[in-house]
């Protein structure tokens, strides 16, 4: 990448240093390493226990490289007093703290916000934990399953006669990291422009229920807890998936217009007379019913004429995809989003890239996914040249 488009990323000149293991916070600084930040991963002499997760390429592991490109790799063993030391000059040294260690631990090792406050009162310091920093529940731990369930997401994932499930995709750890991302950006404009940094508190609990809004508001507004419905959608129909003749595909008539077409692009143009399909909120207390009646139709062609037709009618949908056919669709390759890595010693192998887009260009890779302290050596020379 050339100089000119390095300075053209809007975090270039930004250092972050990262004191994160697994998903939300790692999830976090490769979002901050996307945008230009020279993030700093310091590991433990173990490392991150990301990196035994398979798979593994030549004992590297694909789901670590997927959330640390862009990074440099730093290994201290923060109970040695003088790791902590050279901990804390890196962080006197930065623009960002990120951590997501269970409250207290940082401050028993001497690396919490307090410590370094006023000597640095432009510091951003971010910390990632299962239930916040403060409270009745702040010493719990979680993973993404937990606060899944702490936070009322299984309770509507799934089939309605179903065991619980969780979401397939931890939406709890990368909400979580898009939340502490989206936090740190806007705090270093606020110092940019003449503030003062701050301590984020960012509890994966409280941002799943965040971006539940509109199940809380539905409990909120109704004061009746929302139920599992399958891919179906409380408050609009037709919406889900629908069998035809070889598989399932789904549609999404989210209003009155795209419903009318619907009718007329599987001739039933008398349907919307039926007093049960009226309207949006009709369809939806009727939905098992409408369900039915047009499978029926549904189930006389394959999944890639449904598509067509409805391609052709103009309302949205697709066919559900295993993450192979995902990959493959036309337009990923249009964005440019999968793109080569070569992992340590020479391995390649692909990775799902930033999906952002400047000025019509995309995010770089710029580094690729760091060994373990790979740079320990050269950041701590540089750490002592600097004096």
């Amino acid at each position: 990448m050339s100089e000119i488009d390095m300075q053209g990323l809007p975090l270039t000149g930004v250092k972050v240093i990262e004191f994160c293991s697994v998903a939300a916070g790692p999830f976090c600084g490769m979002l901050l390493a996307d945008m230009g930040a020279e993030v700093i991963k310091v590991e433990a002499p173990g490392g991150d226990t990301l990196r035994a997760w398979p798979p593994l390429t030549e004992g590297y592991s694909e789901n670590f490289a997927s959330l640390n490109r862009n990074k440099s790799s730093v290994v201290l063993d923060l109970k040695d007093q003088a790791d902590q030391e050279f901990a804390r000059q890196l962080v006197l040294g930065a623009d960002v703290v990120i951590e997501n260690n269970r409250p207290g631990v940082m401050k028993r090792l001497g690396l919490d916000y307090s410590r370094f406050v006023k000597d640095k009162p432009g510091l951003v310091y971010c910390s990632i934990s299962a239930y916040g920093q403060t409270g009745p529940r702040a010493d719990e731990g979680g993973f993404d399953l937990t606060i899944q369930a702490a936070a009322g997401v299984m309770s509507v994932t799934g089939e309605e006669s179903g065991a619980p499930v969780k979401c397939g995709v931890p939406i709890s750890d990368f909400a979580s990291g898009l939340y502490a991302a989206y936090a740190v950006a806007a705090k270093l404009a606020h110092v940019r422009a003449g503030g003062s940094g701050a301590h984020i508190d960012v509890p994966m609990f409280g941002c799943t229920l965040g971006i539940a809004a509109l199940q809380t508001s539905e409990y909120f507004g109704a004061g009746r807890d929302p139920v599992k419905l399958g891919s179906a959608h409380p408050r609009n129909a037709p919406y889900q998936a629908y069998r035809a003749s070889d598989g399932y595909f789904t549609i999404a008539a989210g209003n009155q217009k795209l419903w009318l077409s619907v009718c007329k692009a599987v001739g039933l143009e008398q349907l919307p007379e039926d007093s049960r399909f009226l309207t949006t909120s009709d369809r939806a207390r009727h939905q098992t019913a409408l369900k039915e009646i047009l499978e029926e139709r549904f189930g006389r062609e394959p999944v890639d004429h449904w598509i067509e037709v409805f391609n052709r009618a103009g309302v949205p949908h697709a066919r559900i995809n295993t993450y192979s056919q995902a990959l493959s669709d036309p337009q990923v390759a249009h964005m440019g989003w999968v793109q080569p890595m070569t992992l340590p010693g020479g391995m390649s192998t692909q990775t799902f890239a930033s999906p952002l887009r400047l000025d019509g260009v995309g995010l770089p890779i710029r580094m690729q996914p760091p060994a373990l302290g790979e740079h320990t050596e050269s950041i701590r020379a540089a750490i002592v040249d600097n004096g």
